[in-house]
């Protein structure tokens, strides 16, 4: 059954063109189907991934953080409990495509 992850985060004023740069460079990583990045705000964004299982995005949660961890310098902190990002995940229940 398929997997979905959505981070939502804000990125530091003035690093907007850095942090889209650095992200032109990631690939989808294996067992992951789809991926979009989007703007919702002010220097918001949402980043959303479509996986091929909740074991396949599991497997890849290090290279994730690998590539956070490429971006983190120019992400403002969310909140004390939250860190940088808002991450949440489930299996996909509905495919309207």
């Amino acid at each position: 059954m398929e997997f979905c992850n959505a981070v939502r985060f804000k990125v530091k004023e003035g690093c907007e063109e850095e942090y889209l740069e650095i992200n032109k460079s990631f690939e989808n990583l294996p067992g992951q189907k789809m991926s979009r990045l989007f703007k919702t705000g002010d220097r918001t964004y949402c980043f959303i991934g479509i996986w091929e299982s909740e074991e396949a995005i599991a497997a890849q949660r290090e290279n994730m953080i690998g590539n956070l961890d490429k971006v983190r310098h120019l992400l403002e902190e969310l909140s004390p409990e939250l860190g940088v990002t808002d991450p949440v995940s489930g299996t996909v229940v509905l495919d309207y495509s």
